[in-house]
């Protein structure tokens, strides 16, 4: 039986679960995940395959997430949690057992005593707990006894998790992205990521609120795509990143499903980023603050190359190469008089660079001119302010410690259409 607690969410909802056309219309509702205990079992030795570079002090991290759910909350928006969505699909034992069978498979617990183990391990735990638990990873000291059914299950190893925990998983931006009325269900570049899709899989399959939603893209493709390289400019105009996650055969696969359906999107740009970790997706240097209005990191202005992709004949493509500045190219195809690029550190070679690194371009709009922002980058913000863009801004002492921003830790489902 799924809870009463989705009878509620859907009367919350609209009859529409996914409906985003733009960046910047009013934030209806969004998906979070507050960072848990994940967090803690991030050491020195395996930062690099957990994708950190610093680790996080979790108290303070959950107090900035705290604060940044209630400044959503005080502006109208409806916010849900992944691990509540989760535990309330995992509430049915078919889609329980179906879902652990595979989490545990993609997270390499491959010999059969160690997947029973892990089984047993889970049996006693409630919905929300095991969901919980799933993300935050098995220590090899929480598994007491595993009968030894191979080699593999005999074999010493001095690594310190049965299952890795996803300390990424409070970047809900990237597992999925919301697209008109549809989703790209994506595939993460790096394979201690792609646990976090099965998620969004598992919602978007069996969630009353969230089923037989159109996908444009897939996870069992072979090209890699993340939602922060998927902006929503407009509903004719979508802008990928071609980036250090995603890679040009995902856009153009995407393109040509979003394109061929009956959505009103006309156009998808592809920007050329340099693919650096400081650079990781288009949202960390590139971001919709207005109509008229974009945040961006200076220093991709130069080396940026976009092209246009378009519907051509006999459900063919057509992709351009866009000869033109930024600006120009935003004003041709959002149909706008003018655009207005607001820099990073306010055009600061220093600031710019210090305030890139702890997300200063990368803002999430709750409505046209109105954005949320870490307080930590106050050149950028102030030059902001300076350009009519009213800053919601929220402490950022260890969040930014895991190199993404608002947008980058939220997933709108429903916007306000312009």
């Amino acid at each position: 039986m799924v809870r009463a607690h989705v009878e509620r969410v859907n009367n919350m909802s609209s009859n529409q679960s996914i409906s985003v056309y733009s960046e910047i219309g009013k934030l209806k509702s969004v998906l979070l995940h507050c960072p848990g205990e994940e967090v803690e079992n991030i050491v020195p030795d395996y930062l690099r395959r957990l994708l950190f570079d610093e680790i996080a002090y979790l108290e303070q991290a959950r107090r900035e997430h705290h604060q940044f759910a209630d400044i959503l909350r005080n502006e109208g928006v409806e916010v849900l949690y992944l691990t509540d969505l989760m535990a309330d699909i995992l509430e049915e034992t078919r889609v329980r057992e179906e879902f652990l069978k595979e989490f545990i498979e993609e997270g390499k617990a491959g010999t059969k005593g160690l997947q029973e183990a892990i089984l047993e391990f889970f049996s006693s735990y409630s919905p929300k707990d095991l969901i919980k638990k799933c993300i935050a990873g098995i220590r090899k000291e929480e598994l007491k006894h595993i009968k030894p059914k191979s080699l593999g299950d005999m074999v010493k190893n001095p690594y310190p998790f049965y299952l890795d925990p996803i300390p990424n998983m409070y970047f809900q931006r990237d597992p999925f992205a919301s697209i008109g009325g549809g989703i790209s269900l994506n595939v993460m570049a790096n394979e201690t990521r792609n646990r976090e899709t099965i998620f969004a899989k598992y919602i978007f399959d069996y969630h009353p609120r969230f089923k037989n939603v159109p996908r444009w893209y897939n996870r069992d493709k072979t090209h890699s795509i993340e939602g922060g390289d998927i902006l929503v400019l407009s509903d004719k105009v979508l802008a990928i990143g071609i980036s250090d996650r995603t890679d040009p055969i995902a856009i153009e696969k995407l393109a040509h499903s979003l394109l061929d359906s009956e959505e009103r999107f006309e156009t998808v740009l592809a920007f050329d980023i340099p693919k650096t970790r400081a650079y990781m997706h288009l949202d960390t240097v590139f971001t919709m603050v207005d109509y008229d209005q974009f945040t961006i990191y200076p220093g991709i202005e130069e080396p940026l190359d976009v092209y246009s992709i378009n519907k051509g004949r006999n459900h063919e493509l057509h992709i351009r190469y866009e000869h033109e500045d930024l600006s120009s190219i935003l004003k041709e195809h959002l149909k706008l008089p003018a655009v207005n690029l607001i820099r990073c550190g306010d055009g600061d070679r220093i600031a710019a660079s210090r305030e890139q690194w702890s997300d200063g371009s990368n803002t999430l709009a709750v409505l046209p001119g109105k954005v949320v922002c870490y307080n930590r980058n106050h050149v950028t913000n102030e030059a902001l302010r300076r350009n009519n863009i009213e800053v919601l801004e929220f402490e950022s002492y260890e969040l930014s410690r895991g190199r993404g921003g608002p947008r980058c830790m939220s997933m709108p489902l429903i916007r306000e259409n312009l």
